[in-house]
Parts: structure tokens; C-alpha cells; sequence
């Protein structure tokens, strides 16, 4: 198992990160531990670490802040996440998932040029070529989006731009679900924060809903933070100064099939709505997603965990106890 001195996290008070930090804490326990946040952000930051100020699109003040800190290990998770969201904020979406990360990469290149990255990717870049199926790491990378676009870009931005002596380990997850998601732009979150509000009285007995036909490979958030855990554990076992790794099972399931699962979980009866708002364009939104992890595997023995039925269960558990804080 790698050992880490230093550990800088971003998007560390975000979805994943809050699942990952408590993780990568046990982990690493005598470790100096640090999660980068906005100034004067008031998220919530992981007791086990170091709240540390820094904005990635501030050049300046981000290569001093890594100059102090310089870090031998960081995970970086912070970005724009939202498919949805970027196509009507391409801009934004650029400037925070591109131009944030061109600064991480310039600083760490000059105060931590022998650090390990973990830069969180997504299923997303490959785009087009996903209607021919499962996609494996060598599937070309056709992006359909300003998201997609955007995190392809900085996978490549990072291999140039980080020091010869650094080691990159790109990661490429599927949809992944579990507590603490935003139920805005996420839809297996969006499905269970609405039917929790139903149970408890405070909404009509009718889900909105998408394009429910679309199938996609979800994972449970403990499946992604597991293999997270592993590569880093295991950087210093990995053949290539620059990594790629596919994060997914393999097995895209309709997102009618994971609605029934929930109503299966549901504790009061409801409709089903469709909500023209919540449709994307037909020629970003693809009819299946589903990610070969087959590499991943061989490299760290990770599998997942969690079946479908534990993913749903532990989401709108949480949910239930959102509404139950609010009684």
C-alpha cells in the first residue's frame, strides 16, 4: 500500500468527495489531510480533515496555496457534474472543469512535480462511440457535450502539463448514485428525494419524471470510492506514468427498471409523470451507457459490491431521514 504525506482533496465537501474523505482518512490516518473550498464557503468539511481556502480558477492564489501545502497525493473531484446542467452553462462548464483544472495541474507541476493525481473523469467522453456498446479504455473518445468535451480535454491537459516525474490515474466512472446526492440534475436522487416527500405527506402522489426508456450502468457511490481507494493504494504498482481506468459494471439497466425498484421500496403508492423540462435532446441524450471495467479489475481486483437493490435501498433510506429532520 502506497504511503501519502500529504493529501489535497477537492470537491472533497461535494458528493463523492463526502464519501471518499472519511474513506481515504481511515485510510491514511497519519497523513497531513486537507480539502481545498472556496473562501468563505460554508459546506460542510469531513472532521478528519483540513479546511483549506483555495479557488481553482484563481490562478495566483492557487500556486501559493499548493506551493505551502505541496501535496504527494491529490484527488481531484471537484468540477461542474451535471450533464444536464452543461448544456445550457457550456461556458461555465468549460471555465470550471478545464481552465480549474490547467491551474491545478500548472501549480502542482511546479511545487509537486512527484505527486500522484487521481483526476475524476467520466463515462461521458466517450460520447458517441457508447451506441456500439460497452466502451473499453481503448473505445475512441467522441464527446456529445460540453460536459464530455470538457473533462476529455483536461484528461489530456493533465498528462501534458504535469511533471515527467508525477503519476496520473485517470478515472472514468459511470452514473453513480447514493446519499447526500443532489436531487437537481441527477435522476435516480431526483426519483427518491420525491417519493421520501410523498410518504411523508408533503407532496402530491405524483413523480416527474424523464425519459425513463434510456438505460444506463449505475453504481452505487461505495463501489466508486472503493475503486478510488484501490489505485491510490496501488499507484506505485501501476506500469504507466499516465493511467486510464474505466469505473462500471458492465451492465446498462433501463431507468423504468430502477423506478419500479424504488416503487418496490416505497412505502405509498404513486403516478407517474412525465415532465417536458426534464427531457434532453435526442442527439446528447444516448439510448444506452454502460462502461467494460475489465482493466480496473485485473489491476486492483475491484468488483462491485453493492447490488442494484442496496444502491436504491440506502438512497431513499436517506431521503426518509431528510424528511423526517424537517417534521
Amino acid at each position: 500500500m502506497a504511503r501519502y504525506e500529504r493529501i489535497l482533496m477537492t470537491g472533497g465537501a461535494g458528493f463523492v468527495g463526502s464519501h471518499l474523505a472519511p474513506a481515504l482518512a481511515a485510510d491514511y490516518p497519519h497523513a497531513r489531510r486537507a480539502i481545498l473550498t472556496l473562501p468563505g464557503a460554508d459546506g460542510p468539511v469531513d472532521p478528519a480533515w483540513t479546511r483549506l481556502d483555495g479557488d481553482l480558477l484563481d490562478a495566483e492564489a492557487l500556486d501559493a496555496t499548493i506551493q505551502e501545502f505541496r501535496p504527494d497525493l491529490v484527488a481531484h473531484l471537484a468540477g461542474q457534474a451535471s450533464i444536464g446542467k452543461a448544456l445550457h452553462a457550456g461556458e461555465m462548464t468549460w471555465r470550471v472543469n478545464f481552465c480549474g483544472s490547467l491551474h491545478l495541474a500548472s501549480a502542482l507541476a511546479r511545487h509537486a512535480p512527484q505527486a500522484v493525481v487521481l483526476f475524476a473523469s467520466s463515462a461521458s467522453v466517450y460520447g458517441a462511440s457508447l451506441k456500439d456498446g460497452p466502451a473499453s479504455e481503448e473505445t475512441p473518445l467522441r464527446p456529445l457535450d460540453a460536459y464530455g468535451r470538457s473533462k476529455a480535454a483536461a484528461e489530456a491537459m493533465f498528462g501534458d502539463v504535469l511533471g515527467l516525474e508525477a503519476r496520473l490515474i485517470v478515472v472514468r466512472p459511470v452514473n453513480h448514485t447514493g446519499p447526500r446526492q443532489s436531487p437537481q440534475n441527477f435522476v435516480l436522487s431526483s426519483f427518491a428525494s420525491q417519493i421520501a416527500a410523498i410518504e411523508a405527506g408533503r407532496r402530491e402522489p405524483r413523480l416527474k419524471v424523464g425519459d425513463i426508456a434510456k438505460a444506463r450502468d449505475f453504481l452505487d457511490v461505495r463501489d466508486v470510492v472503493a475503486a478510488y481507494r484501490a489505485l491510490v493504494a496501488q499507484a506505485d504498482a501501476l506500469n504507466e506514468r499516465v493511467s486510464c481506468f474505466n469505473v462500471g459494471s458492465g451492465a446498462p439497466v433501463p431507468i423504468s427498471d430502477l423506478l419500479e425498484g424504488l416503487r418496490a421500496l416505497a412505502r405509498r403508492p404513486f403516478e407517474v409523470e412525465v415532465e417536458a423540462a426534464l427531457l434532453r435532446p435526442a442527439a446528447v441524450d444516448l439510448p444506452s451507457v454502460a462502461l467494460d471495467a475489465e482493466k480496473l479489475n485485473k489491476a486492483v481486483g475491484w468488483r462491485p459490491a453493492h447490488s442494484t437493490r442496496d444502491m436504491l435501498a440506502a438512497l431513499i433510506e436517506y431521503w426518509r431521514s431528510v424528511e423526517a429532520a424537517k417534521a
